[in-house]
């Protein structure tokens, strides 16, 4: 992480005494900074919400319970896939404040006791306040739910589930400028500013991304590199030995995604207060940094590492093939007024329309040790 000056040193000052001192450094390196810093990172940030409507965007989850109820039939599925252990585990990366899980948990014993009964929920979540309320929203369900460190914990069966985590890895910046590959290096303007600079790339392995994927990026075209997708897919390996890896984000298969005619600038974005901001270099630590994830990427690297791809769809498809609908109904049935059957009814609404949140984003489902 950054080291600290002082006590009262903003991760701003931090990073500027760093470049000062060292020199240029990766965006990658910026970007780590700015989101996980322990003490003023945007993820990490004492009394900060980054989700819901107070915050700077919304995922699945906070728009609607029927997002993790659709998912805990899902899991079900899964559960007799494997024999109907008497014990398996749930694992949950970068699971935010619980909401998530507290659908699924509270979903599995309503309508499946038996997967309930057998159920560990673990959350592996990197903020303090996020897993503050995570504890808080889950005290219910105390005897189920630990929290943990993927790298710590063993899944044999389960599932390892996650949801809009890839695309907040720190990522490398590249752009190709006179047929020479050159990687973005963030330094300090006179006047205190961060700015761009461009050098030679950082590493081999930049180099060998574009190689694997057979990507050549045209003069002046912009790029980011997901390196470490390949370090968390690794860890997710050793943690499973038997089970089912779920990631959903969104994300292009490599052609699309580096395609100069589509994505010549990239695509590399900050959010604040739910808009795209101009400048991603400003304000490190108070918005959120974010690229599109390279599914071509993902998939070849869990190939190499023992997954096998069972099922790659449109999130809003998927929903609707996993039970939408049917579960819909039931907790419409379930509901105590009109207002609520009205609510569960628009959120469905909203997770299937055309051109809605859902069919931006996509859910990979692999298996390992099956």
């Amino acid at each position: 992480m950054i080291e600290t000056i002082s006590s009262t040193s903003t991760l701003a000052d931090r990073l500027r005494e760093r470049i000062l001192r060292e020199g240029p450094m990766t965006f990658c390196e910026w970007m780590k900074a700015a989101l996980y810093d322990e003490r003023e990172g945007y993820y990490c940030r004492a009394s900060s919400t980054p989700w819901g409507r107070e915050g700077d965007y919304r995922t699945s989850p906070e728009r609607s319970s029927l997002f993790a109820a659709t998912f805990a039939r899902y899991f079900a599925g899964l559960y007799d896939k494997l024999g109907g252990p008497s014990e398996w585990t749930i694992v949950e990366a970068g699971a935010g404040d619980g909401r998530f899980a507290y659908g699924v948990l509270k979903t599995l014993k309503e309508f499946s006791p038996l997967v309930f009964s057998a159920t560990r929920y673990v959350i592996d979540e990197i903020g303090s306040d996020a897993r503050s309320s995570s504890l808080k929203r889950l005290e219910q369900f105390a005897d189920r739910v630990v929290f943990g460190k993927l790298q710590e914990i063993k899944v044999n069966p389960g599932i390892v589930f996650s949801n809009e985590l890839l695309d907040a890895f720190p990522v490398h910046r590249l752009t190709m400028q006179g047929a020479i590959l050159r990687e973005f290096f963030v330094d300090v303007r006179p006047d205190g500013a961060f700015a761009w600079t461009l050098s030679t790339p950082s590493s081999e392995r930049i180099l060998n991304h574009f190689d694997k994927s057979r990507i050549e990026l045209v003069d002046g075209q912009v790029a980011e590199v997901n390196v470490e997708i390949e370090d968390w897919l690794t860890a997710v390996s050793t943690t499973i030995t038997e089970g089912y890896l779920i990631t959903v984000d969104y994300g292009s298969d490599a052609q699309d995604l580096y395609s100069p005619t589509a994505r010549m600038d990239g695509t590399l974005r900050s959010f604040k207060r739910h808009s795209i901001t101009n400048d991603v270099l400003a304000d490190p630590g108070g918005q959120d940094l974010t690229s599109t994830v390279n599914w071509t990427y993902v998939k070849d690297v869990a190939a190499k590492l023992g997954f096998e791809t069972l099922e790659f769809e449109r999130q809003d498809k998927f929903l609707l093939s996993a039970g939408l609908l049917t579960q819909l109904q039931l907790e419409s049935e379930r509901a105590v007024d009109d207002a609520e059957r009205l609510r569960l009814s628009t959120a469905a609404r909203e997770m299937i329309l055309p051109n809605g949140m859902a069919t931006s984003f996509q859910v990979l489902v692999q298996k390992k040790g099956l």
